[in-house]
């Protein structure tokens, strides 16, 4: 083996166990239940995967990738409640129309009163329906993604990483991404 090789072996192994000493430290701010399920062995291959800053390059481009889509939900969440904010507008005109109509006709207008009141239930449950489906079709969309960025991460090999929806280990998941985003403002190559 070469000094040059030496040299190299010892600086990764000097970045190891300095990775390695930050990822303990933080792994002691999480709540107990979480610090037990993180045993020294995971977080030194955790360590070790990311020597050679592609985990971080990984992390960067799905966070990146969750953004947009996450903007893009937003965006259309939004256009959804505009078009409701559009058709209450259109219904409030044709209805104060309608009343208008009527006001010299007495023996109509509670029979309008009561079709405006009937018309405008309707739209306001359609319209509460339809946003609380498409909030359900966000979440299943959100809830894939996750699974796919733990399918890649577990490909890549990151330690920790497997496919799963289960809540603590999905929580114990986003802990270890914390903690690489951490580490990667310190630690990833230029």
């Amino acid at each position: 083996m070469s000094s040059s090789d030496l040299v190299n072996k010892e600086e990764r192994q000097k970045l190891h166990y300095k990775m390695l000493s930050e990822l303990q430290s933080m792994a002691r701010e999480l709540p107990g239940k979480y610090q037990q399920r993180l045993p020294y062995d995971l977080l030194s291959s955790l360590a070790s995967s990311l020597l050679d800053g592609t985990v971080f390059d990984i992390t960067r481009s799905l966070k990146e990738v969750q953004h947009l889509e996450e903007k893009a939900l937003f965006t259309q969440r939004l256009r959804l409640i505009n078009e409701h904010k559009a058709q209450r507008h259109e219904m409030q005109k044709k209805h104060k129309e309608l009343l208008q109509q009527n006001q010299s006709k007495p023996h109509n207008l509670p029979l309008v009163e009561a079709q405006v009141e009937r018309e405008m239930k309707t739209l306001e449950k359609r319209c509460e329906d339809e946003l609380r489906r498409r909030d359900v079709k966000v979440m299943q969309e959100l809830d894939k993604k996750v699974m796919d960025q733990q399918g890649l991460l577990e490909k890549a090999g990151v330690p920790g990483f497997f496919v799963t929806n289960a809540r603590q280990e999905t929580q114990l998941q986003m802990y270890l991404l914390d903690f690489i985003c951490r580490l990667s403002r310190n630690h990833a190559p230029p």
